[in-house]
C-alpha cells in the first residue's frame, strides 16, 4: 500500500477511465479501452511530478480525468483533502481556480478569432475576478509581463506568434485564477527544441516565484529531468514505477524504465552506453496481456509475468516498482 505522506496536496486513488467500445447496427458496447486502469500517486505541495511514458499509455487521460475533462470510470481524487470526482458542477467550478492546464498544441488551444487580451481576459471574466474594465487589462498586462511578454502584445491574434509565445500564452491564461496546482500536457513536445528550455525554465521561474505544484506530462525523460523533484512512468494504462528523481535515474528498476533511460542522447560521443531495443509493439489497451502488461516486450520475463500481474510496491524509500523480478 502507498504511503502519503503529510503535505500531500493531491492524492489520486485507484482512478481509472474506460472508453467503450461500440459496434453493430444498435451500437452496442463490445468491450472497453482501459486507458487508465488503477492508477494511485500523490503529489506533494510546492513538488513537481514528472508523468512520462510512450505516446498511449494514458498520462494525458489521466490528467484529463483529475480536471474532470474525462469523466473518471471509478477511482478518487482528493485535492487539499477534498474529493473532487463526486463535486457537483458549481463546486468544481470554484475547484478549477486551484488546478488549471496547460494544453500541449499551443496552436490549437488558442482561440484564433480572439486576440491576446480577449484570451486571457476570458478568464477573469468567467470566474468573476475583475470588475472593471481597466481593472482587467491591468490584470492581463500583468499576467503577460510574468511570462515574458509585454503590453505590445495585447491586440495580437495567435497567429502572429511563435510556438513559444503561443504556450507562454497559454502559460498566462493558466496563471490568471491564481492556482495552487497545474497540470502540463506535453507543454513543449511541439516547439523547437531551442525553445524547449526556455519554457522548461519559465516553468521552473513561476513556480518559484508563485509556490506552484506541477504535474508534467511527457513522453520524454530528458524533458522531465530537468524540472521534476519525482517521475511516474505509465505503461499501457499503469504506473510501473514512481522515485525521486535522483533514485529513478541514478538507479532505475523496472524494464521498461531502464529502456526509456538507455533512448536519451548523450551530447559526448566518445561516451558509449548500451542502448536496450523492446521488441514488438505496445499491445492494444483494449485487450492488454494477462499478467505483467509489460512482458510481451520484456527479455527477463517469465513464467509468473505471464500469469500474475504485479502489484506497485515499495522497494526502497518511496520507490515504487510494479515487478516480479525486483526483490
Amino acid at each position: 500500500m502507498m504511503v502519503i505522506p503529510d503535505g500531500a496536496l493531491l492524492q489520486v486513488e485507484h482512478l481509472k477511465k474506460y472508453f467503450p467500445i461500440k459496434a453493430g447496427l444498435l451500437k452496442k458496447t463490445v468491450g472497453y479501452i482501459k486507458a487508465v486502469d488503477d492508477v494511485s500517486f500523490f503529489v506533494k505541495e510546492g513538488e513537481t511530478l514528472g508523468l512520462v511514458g510512450e505516446s498511449g499509455c494514458g498520462k494525458s487521460t489521466t490528467g484529463y480525468s483529475i480536471l474532470r475533462l474525462e469523466k473518471a470510470t471509478a477511482g478518487q481524487v482528493y485535492f487539499n483533502g477534498q474529493e473532487i470526482l463526486s463535486l457537483n458542477k458549481k463546486s468544481m467550478r470554484e475547484m478549477r481556480k486551484e488546478i488549471q492546464i496547460i494544453f500541449q498544441d499551443p496552436y490549437a488551444s488558442l482561440n484564433p478569432r480572439m486576440t491576446v487580451e480577449e484570451i486571457v481576459g476570458e478568464v477573469l471574466d468567467a470566474h468573476r475576478l475583475v470588475k472593471k474594465k481597466e481593472e482587467r487589462r491591468e490584470r492581463v498586462v500583468e499576467l503577460l509581463n510574468s511570462v515574458g511578454l509585454d503590453k505590445r502584445y495585447l491586440q495580437r491574434f495567435p497567429h502572429e506568434f511563435s510556438g513559444g509565445q503561443r504556450q507562454r500564452i497559454g502559460i498566462a491564461r493558466a496563471l490568471a485564477v491564481n492556482p495552487k496546482m497545474i497540470i502540463a500536457d506535453e507543454p513543449v513536445s511541439a516547439l523547437d527544441v531551442s525553445v524547449q528550455a526556455q519554457v522548461i525554465n519559465l516553468l521552473r521561474e513561476l513556480q518559484r516565484k508563485f509556490g506552484l505544484t506541477y504535474i508534467i506530462i511527457a513522453h520524454d525523460l530528458s524533458v522531465v529531468k530537468h524540472i521534476s523533484d519525482r517521475v511516474a512512468v505509465m505503461y499501457l494504462g499503469k504506473i510501473v514505477e514512481m522515485s525521486d528523481k535522483r533514485g529513478l535515474y541514478a538507479r532505475s528498476l523496472h524494464p521498461y524504465t531502464k529502456a526509456l533511460l538507455s533512448a536519451i542522447p548523450i551530447p559526448d560521443p566518445t561516451y558509449k552506453k548500451e542502448r536496450i531495443i523492446l521488441q514488438g509493439d505496445v499491445p492494444s489497451p483494449a485487450n492488454p496481456p494477462v499478467g505483467c502488461r509489460f512482458y510481451p516486450r520484456c527479455q527477463k520475463a517469465n513464467k509468473i509475468c505471464r500469469e500474475v500481474e504485479p502489484d506497485l510496491l515499495e522497494y526502497e524509500d518511496q520507490h515504487y516498482v510494479a515487478c516480479h523480478l525486483v526483490s
